[in-house]
């Protein structure tokens, strides 16, 4: 089975990568979540101007690089030139320590390449970049490592039917949510993983009663995004499956996992 899958694990998914340490679906931040230890890595996937899926959480370039305006109006070429380190600080601004370190935006192509066989979710954040994401992924044969989700729903029905693992959509979720307070269950699936947070728009969501009613069904509950342990705990004790953390390496050692990560970059 596949491990992103199977309702009987605990798992630490790197969310962005090691994302507290190292700057969010960059190269650097996804292989420390891997020198950590983690599960997997889930990032997000974007369309450049001359449609290459790239990794980029934001529609636009100003809050993780040195960049301005749309991703979607920059060639690869020109988002190559840019510094995808340059803002991320971990001590409010005093340091940067990934500035001018050559770190720039992936493609989805070099991900792959560079963790042949590591579970990844995929999260589309662009209807447009669900055709390009399947060409990348079935040229890696890495169709049965992903697991995709969107937000959007005409990228999660472009999804259905193509033989790739899906989490549940937005619709689904809102379904999921009315039913988790009747006795009827979970209902009709066709998604393989449901990825929640624990609230949303100021809205708590009953993560555990989806929880318990998906286990019925097989299907898995990942919860996004939960750095603080004793969430953490609370989620798992009640039946999540995979939690989603900017910091992988504290979730770990709360099951009993050493995290192994090479130190990250010196202050400039």
């Amino acid at each position: 089975m596949f491990v992103l899958l199977d309702p009987t694990k605990r798992l630490v998914i790197a969310h962005r990568g090691n994302a507290m340490h190292a700057p969010e679906d960059t190269m650097e931040s996804l292989r420390q979540g891997m020198a950590l230890g983690a599960d997997g890595l889930e990032f997000d996937v974007r369309l450049s101007a001359d449609g290459v899926p790239v990794l980029l959480h934001d529609p636009t370039l100003d809050r993780t690089t040195d960049g301005t305006g749309p991703v979607a109006a920059r060639t690869l070429a020109e988002l190559r030139t840019l510094d995808a380190g340059y803002r991320f600080t971990r001590d409010g601004g005093r340091t940067y320590p990934y500035r001018g370190q050559g770190l720039h935006i992936p493609t989805l192509d070099e991900a792959l390449a560079a963790f042949p066989g590591v579970p990844c979710i995929l999260e589309l954040k662009a209807p447009e970049a669900t055709e390009p994401m399947i060409r990348a992924v079935e040229k890696h044969g890495a169709r049965d490592q992903v697991l995709v989700g969107s937000f959007s729903d005409e990228a999660h029905a472009q999804l259905e039917g193509r033989g790739f693992h899906i989490t549940a959509s937005k619709p689904d979720i809102t379904r999921l949510y009315l039913r988790s307070f009747t006795p009827l269950g979970a209902g009709t699936v066709t998604y393989q993983a449901c990825s929640v947070p624990t609230s949303w728009k100021r809205l708590p969501i009953p993560v555990l009663r989806l929880a318990r009613m998906l286990r019925t069904r097989g299907i898995p509950t990942h919860c996004w995004t939960v750095n603080d342990p004793r969430v953490a705990r609370r989620l798992w004790d009640g039946g999540v499956n995979a939690i989603l953390s900017d910091d992988p390496g504290t979730m770990l050692a709360l099951l009993g996992r050493t995290p192994g990560a090479s130190p990250p970059a010196e202050p400039r």
